[in-house]
């Protein structure tokens, strides 16, 4: 764990007469600073520090903890006070997660461990803390939970705000130039874990978040709208039919990682009646 800066916001904020002290999860859009909202910089200027997880271990060179400290430079008056935090490794290879309780038991071995961590960053360091989180807190996103067991464990009072942020989803279709869901139909949103589950149980028009690859057997007359690190410098888009496209895509998967280091995609993928 290491800190660097200052706080930009205001005066370091003491617990409070019960001794809470507040954590405000911040959504904070896909990439593109001009996509956090107001009410997400009048929190990330109210709170003392953040706390920043670094997933490659690689401190200031970490592409992702470069992404949040360029947002805080642009919407701050002066430089952050960022606590990065080492996240524990999880374990993915698919021999260990084929099952639904391989998985489960996988993902809360690994919120232990970050709860953990965020607990270690919180009672090191005073005051209010913000997390900055990607697209919105609420979807598909273990920040609200990890946050939870933290509190639950009860070595710090927590009161936890959570700011809603512009999804992935939303950009998808704002960048495609499309509704979600067609007149009167439902929208399904699963994983790409998830994404054969959803077909087989009859589910036509499918949102798909944290894919990892294009494995899309017997779909290929279906439509896809798919974009990948959307809101940033290096954003993907691709549309059409998936048979048609699934070479496009896997090529503007290669470019966004040249570019990012990193692939975070999200699709629709829609039956279309012939």
């Amino acid at each position: 764990m290491s800190v660097t800066g200052r706080s930009g916001a205001l005066p370091p904020s003491r617990p409070t007469s019960d001794g809470v002290r507040r954590v405000r999860l911040i959504g904070v859009g896909p990439g593109d600073p001009d996509q956090v909202t107001l009410e997400a910089v009048r929190a990330m200027r109210e709170v003392d520090f953040f706390v920043v997880s670094d997933k490659s271990g690689a401190g200031a060179d970490d592409p992702l903890v470069a992404a949040r400290e360029r947002l805080l430079q642009r919407h701050l008056d002066g430089p952050a006070r960022v606590v990065r935090v080492d996240d524990p490794v999880r374990e993915r290879r698919p021999d260990r997660t084929s099952t639904d309780a391989e998985y489960a038991e996988v993902v809360a071995s690994w919120h232990e461990a970050r709860a953990a961590a965020f607990e270690q960053a919180l009672l090191g360091n005073d005051g209010d803390a913000g997390f900055l989180v990607w697209g919105d807190p609420a979807f598909y996103d273990s920040t609200i939970r990890v946050v939870e067991q933290v509190r639950d464990r009860g070595r710090v009072p927590l009161a936890i705000e959570v700011v809603p942020g512009i999804s992935s989803i939303q950009l998808l279709a704002a960048r495609h130039a499309i509704v979600l869901h067609e007149v009167g139909r439902a929208m399904h949103v699963t994983t790409g874990r998830r994404l054969r589950e959803a077909v087989e149980s009859g589910q036509d028009n499918v949102v798909v978040m944290l894919n990892r690859d294009l494995a899309l057997e017997g779909l290929d007359d279906w439509w896809i709208w798919w974009g990948a690190d959307l809101g940033t410098p290096h954003e993907e888009l691709v549309a059409g039919r998936l048979g048609d496209v699934r070479a496009d895509i896997d090529a503007a998967r290669d470019r966004a990682k040249a570019a990012a280091g990193w692939v975070m995609d999200v699709f629709l993928l829609r039956k279309v009646a012939p």
